[in-house]
């Protein structure tokens, strides 16, 4: 397409809207200079006796208005008046283009007489940027469309631009036109919204009496705060807000004196960050804490039930289960998600899990050597007969020897080369010293030293274990599981915006990971974009869910201060509390927490979820006093549906 066009000189561009045009559409990549255009545009017509309108399609970026809308402007006194909004709620037109489509369409049809200007998104490629620019050229009745561009590049769409039924024409972009970083796009964005809430009050909402068109589901309260949402009256927008509190059944949003309130509330992804700034926000994957753990990680229901009961943590990580209940033997079974892999914390009584999961279980983080946890290894040397990788164990001092003593405690001489193999690290501070083992095989053997970094034992792709050591009268180390961030390549997104696989999407998630979101990655056509925006467009990072396993601890600040560094805000934190506050001083004499010391460790930590267990026997039966003291000092204690409360009525 040759250029016939300049935007540095506006005026012949203004000259051909007078003489042929009436609805305009401009049309280019990010940063190319749409808005700065329409503006000069604006104004030329303006002088020349000419009403202007125009359409700010971009809900990431608008020219003026909010962003998350579409916003209808009327040119005044070399300025836009917003005139009409129709909500998006959301920052992504590629994703919502239905909407975004539906939105211009209805404001267009409200404009009457004049120039109509469409500054639209600078999505280009694929199948989003084809259904965008037909969609918008047809619904606003377009009879001209200014493609900007710069000599040389590639232009996008060509095809479905020349099957418009509207003029078309090239223009080129001014040299000194850009795209704005991402840091400084998420700041002017937020500085908009800000404005535009700097008169808000906040309003109560009944959820019982509206709908909600949207996501994320109601019982996610932590995935509402700071969305982006509206109000409807049937398509059309008369309210727009951010919610700052969610409660059972309730919605807090802020909200402008001059908006009003329906019965149809829109939500979608457009959220205020933790860092205060209006983004996109991440897909919302929701995490399950209950006490019903799945049949196939409890085999055998013929078990006795005495144990109470049984938490079970679902993260898209990994799938955790306190094997044998809050009074039973500590055993925490993680299993990674997508893999037949598992990992223990503590082996106490192994009888609720089955030989294949022994076979399976790569690494064990044991806090110390009472017999309630490590009785089960005996469990698991006999599971792992014939097995010939090497099962990891972790711990305290001394554990290499004690492990040996256990093995050595049994005759192998029938065993040949098919005695268990294990290598046990121990932590000595910030030391970290290795022994191999195997069943039938005489000695222990060193295996090396490396000095500890940040706590982190292992350190792996996926995920990394931590450890900090706390006083029990003896070492005891609570341990950390925590999923590094997960970059998934989105294929619908690769195909919308025409782009191949290939290294370069191994590249952009290593930019990303090291957090060098403004640096430009070249894409297989030949065009650059920044690591921010691609992430933003093509990319969906599922952050970590950390699960912290602490027990049997002394309640002091040095403990204290250790337990909540590690467990700071964790997803969940599976907490020892044997002792309710009237038995203090047995936990004083034992060196146990109290409920009140657990649910105390557990606020000044900011964990979502907290799972005390390890309860003393002494409270079997009454375990609801337990959560109730637990639940009086810690909203986010996670308590059974059923507990033995019906004996307290």
């Amino acid at each position: 397409m040759k250029l016939h066009f300049s935007a540095e000189h506006p005026e012949s561009l203004s000259e051909l809207l007078l003489a042929r045009a009436r609805r305009v559409l401009l049309y280019g990549p990010p940063g190319i200079g749409k808005s700065t255009l329409v503006k000069a545009l604006a104004g030329s017509l303006h002088k020349a006796g000419r009403p202007v309108h125009c359409l700010a399609a971009d809900p990431g970026m608008p020219a003026f208005g909010i962003p998350g809308a579409v916003n209808l402007g009327l040119w005044k006194q070399d300025a836009w008046e917003v005139v009409g909004r129709a909500a998006v709620c959301s920052l992504d037109a590629a994703r919502f283009r239905l909407p975004l489509i539906e939105a211009a369409g209805e404001l267009a049809n409200q404009v009457e007489g004049g120039t109509l200007l469409l500054d639209t998104p600078g999505v280009v490629r694929g199948v989003a940027g084809a259904e965008l620019l037909t969609s918008l050229a047809h619904r606003a009745d377009v009879d001209l469309v200014m493609v900007l561009m710069r000599e040389g590049q590639p232009l996008h769409l060509s095809q479905e631009l020349r099957a418009l039924a509207a003029e078309v024409v090239a223009v080129e972009a001014s040299a000194s036109a850009s795209r704005p970083g991402k840091g400084l796009r998420d700041r002017q964005r937020t500085r908009h919204w800000d404005d535009y809430l700097s008169h808000a009050s906040k309003v109560d909402i009944d959820l019982s009496e509206v709908a909600v068109l949207g996501t994320p589901p109601r019982q996610a309260t932590e995935a509402w705060v700071g969305k982006q949402v509206a109000f409807l009256d049937g398509s059309r927008t008369v309210g727009m807000g951010e919610v700052v509190d969610m409660g059972e059944e309730r919605l807090r949003i802020l909200l402008p004196p001059d908006n009003r309130r329906t019965g149809v509330i829109l939500v979608r992804d457009a959220v205020r960050d933790e860092s205060g700034l209006l983004v996109t926000g991440k897909r919302f994957a929701e995490s399950v804490v209950r006490y019903l753990p799945p049949s196939d990680l409890v085999p055998d229901d013929k078990l006795p039930q005495d144990t109470g009961p049984r938490p079970m943590v679902q993260t898209p990580s990994a799938t955790a289960v306190l094997m044998n209940g809050v009074f039973g033997d500590p055993q925490l079974h993680l299993r990674l998600a997508h893999q037949r892999r598992s990992l223990l914390f503590d082996l106490g009584d192994g009888a609720r899990l089955p030989a294949r999961i022994a076979h399976q279980v790569s690494d064990v983080f044991i806090s110390h050597t009472h017999m309630d946890h490590i009785c089960g290894f005996l469990w698991l040397l006999r599971s792992r007969i014939g097995e010939s990788a090497r099962c990891r164990l972790y711990g305290p001092p001394g554990l290499a020897t004690q492990i040996e003593h256990l093995i050595n405690g049994i005759h192998w001489d029938r065993i040949g080369d098919r005695g268990p193999r294990f290598e046990v690290t121990e932590l000595h501070g910030e030391q970290l010293i290795r022994f191999n083992l195997q069943a039938g095989s005489a000695g222990i053997r060193p295996n090396g030293e490396t000095v500890i970094k940040n706590g982190i034992l292992v350190d792996e792709p996926g995920f990394h274990v931590r450890a900090v050591t706390l006083e029990h009268g003896i070492p005891v180390i609570a341990y950390a599981f925590e999923p590094v961030p997960q970059i998934n390549v989105l294929e619908e997104k690769l195909s919308e915006h025409g782009l191949q696989p290939g290294p370069w999407l191994t590249r952009l998630k290593q930019l990303m990971n090291e957090q060098r979101l403004d640096e430009y990655l070249s894409l297989p056509d030949g065009t650059s974009e920044t690591v921010g925006a691609l992430a933003a467009t093509l990319t969906l990072t599922t952050p970590g869910s950390k699960i912290v396993y602490a027990t049997d601890l002394a309640d002091t600040p040095h403990n204290r201060d250790r337990l909540t560094l590690l467990a700071r805000q964790a997803h969940t934190l599976f907490c020892e509390s044997p002792f309710m506050q009237k038995d203090a001083t047995q936990a004083r004499r034992t060196g146990h927490l109290t409920t009140t010391a657990c649910a105390e460790i557990a606020n000044s930590a900011a964990v979502r979820h907290l799972i005390p267990f390890h309860f003393s026997r002494r409270y079997e039966g009454t375990s609801w006093q337990v959560y109730n003291e637990i639940a009086a000092n810690c909203p986010h204690v996670v308590i059974p549906a059923t507990t033995d409360s019906a004996n307290h009525e």
